[in-house]
């Protein structure tokens, strides 16, 4: 009868596993540069996305979830160690965490999953710089940057795959940036570093042991750029101007002067640009294309689980590194601490996970940590900066303890409640939108006396730790000195009077 009644309690508690009971599989699959144009989060009106929208109805859509950094490596750097980026201080695009002696030994999440039993695999891009990512150098003592490999075994780097002879598009700013290119020409879908990664991932959905759990990680390339599609994916969509996102001609006219300098001198071209160049539709519709792509890949995935008679006993989580603005904000890219710069797709499906939520609740990507830890039943760390979802994948309408925090830089800081959107830059300078009633973002409130209460409660969840770049940061990290009023970018200094070089 006691452990009748301890079975009992184990049931009430929720997902976690009791001693001995098989603990589900984890399918994490990450997707880069994919904003919310997704049919399930309501992002494009026009968004065809039938296998993500249907994981979304088994399992809880988190629709207000954001990123920790508007930029690859520390947005992966900051989810896969549980840690923001104001607390490791890595920024841009370089370091890889491991080569900093701090972080060498640090437990990621999948060598968590590891040290209780877990077979690990990965392909495609999870890490910036791809599944592994421990071949990036060594630290400044000689020692291996990796002191444990991340994964137990390593499949398909994915990337690019088939790409044309040349640009599609010509010439762009910064010179001629390779990446810079998108567009239809004629190739096999096969040939697809993303169809590649699917195929991997399948094949190891296959061969599973029967005796031993699994965390499978595939990291899809597209939608980022280069953005090349088959014809028919791109026929999903029409070509015309009905695809193109609201935009406001003015919309930068009420944001301060150092909105501009996070997005200062990047390859990304501005909408000026595309629209000039009449690239704009051409953009918008291969990135939708991409994303279609994309979810017709995942679907072979989860149809692999079904297949295999293990979707039951699998939890999926489904996550978007970062958003991507096609327009909005007069940009095009990355980098901003807008929602169209930070909110991400995450859905979670699974045992333990309510089907059929929708949650507006808050949600940070640095939650994945200890979440994916307590439906799995493992030990619980307390050295995570996340909070878990648990609560809100049980019933979304749970109340969340606190907002949604974005950092781009130091100084540099994006909050996000249930209703409002508060952007403080490294100067002081501050933006506030109601999403109640702005969903685009259209009207900065912060000047208007009758929000001081507002902005009062978002600055207060503003990072009180708040590191400089780590050694070795590169590529997209701007600095800015109070004393000077000067910000820094790769060696470039502009002045508050000074015009920014904008591209």
């Amino acid at each position: 009868m006691r452990s009748f009644a301890f079975c009992l309690f184990l049931l009430a508690a929720g997902p976690v596993c009791a001693a001995g009971a098989a603990r589900p599989n984890v399918v994490f699959i990450a997707i880069d540069d994919q904003n919310d144009w997704i049919g399930a989060f309501g992002g494009h009106p026009l968004a065809k996305t039938p296998h993500l929208d249907r994981l979304a109805a088994r399992g809880t859509a988190m629709l207000n979830a954001h990123c920790q950094a508007p930029l690859c490596n520390p947005s992966r750097t900051s989810l896969m160690l549980g840690l923001r980026p104001t607390t490791t201080g890595i920024y841009g695009l370089a370091p890889w965490f491991r080569t900093l002696p701090e972080w060498r030994d640090r437990v990621a999440l999948p060598q968590h999953f590891k040290a209780h039993g877990y077979r690990t695999l990965a392909t495609g891009k999870i890490y910036h710089g791809g599944a592994g990512a421990g071949g990036r150098g060594k630290a400044k003592d000689g020692k291996a940057a990796a002191a444990k490999p991340e994964f137990d075994v390593i499949g398909s780097a994915g990337g690019v795959g088939a790409r044309p002879p040349a640009k599609l598009i010509g010439d762009t700013p910064m010179g001629n940036n390779p990446l810079m290119d998108w567009g239809v020409f004629p190739h096999r879908d096969e040939d697809k570093g993303d169809y590649q990664v699917a195929s991997w991932a399948v094949e190891q959905i296959r061969q599973a042991p029967k005796d031993q759990p699994f965390f499978l990680a595939a990291g899809f390339f597209l939608p980022h750029v280069p953005i090349y599609v088959t014809q028919k994916w791109a026929d999903l969509y029409p070509d015309d101007d009905s695809l193109l996102p609201a935009v406001k001609a003015d919309d930068r006219a009420d944001t301060p002067r150092f909105s501009w300098y996070l997005h200062w001198n990047l390859p990304e071209p501005r909408l000026d640009w595309v629209q000039e160049r009449k690239q704009w539709r051409n953009l918008v519709r291969s990135y939708l294309a991409a994303t279609s792509f994309v979810d017709a890949q995942i679907g072979r995935v989860m149809q692999a689980l079904e297949e295999a008679g293990l979707a039951e006993n699998t939890v999926v989580v489904v996550w978007g590194d970062h958003g991507w603005h096609l327009g909005e904000k007069a940009i095009t890219g990355k980098n901003t601490l807008w929602d169209d710069g930070t909110r991400v797709p995450l859905i979670f499906a699974g045992p333990g996970i309510a089907a059929g939520g929708r949650s507006t609740q808050p949600a940070e990507l640095l939650d994945l940590y200890p979440t994916l830890v307590e439906l799995c039943g493992l030990a619980p760390r307390t050295d995570l900066e996340g909070l878990s979802l648990v609560p809100q994948l049980r019933d979304a309408k749970t109340p969340r303890a606190r907002p949604a925090i974005t950092s781009h830089n130091r100084g540099n800081h994006g909050i996000r409640s249930e209703r409002w959107r508060y952007v403080r830059y490294a100067d002081g300078t501050e933006e506030l939108y109601d999403h109640a009633s702005d969903v685009h973002e259209w009207h900065n409130l912060a000047l208007q006396p009758e929000h001081a209460a507002v902005l009062a409660e978002h600055r207060r969840w503003l990072p009180t730790i708040d590191r400089p770049p780590a050694p070795n940061s590169a590529n997209r990290v701007l600095t800015y000195d109070p004393a000077t009023d000067e910000a820094v970018w790769e060696g470039k200094t502009v002045r508050r009077g000074d015009p920014i070089p904008l591209r």
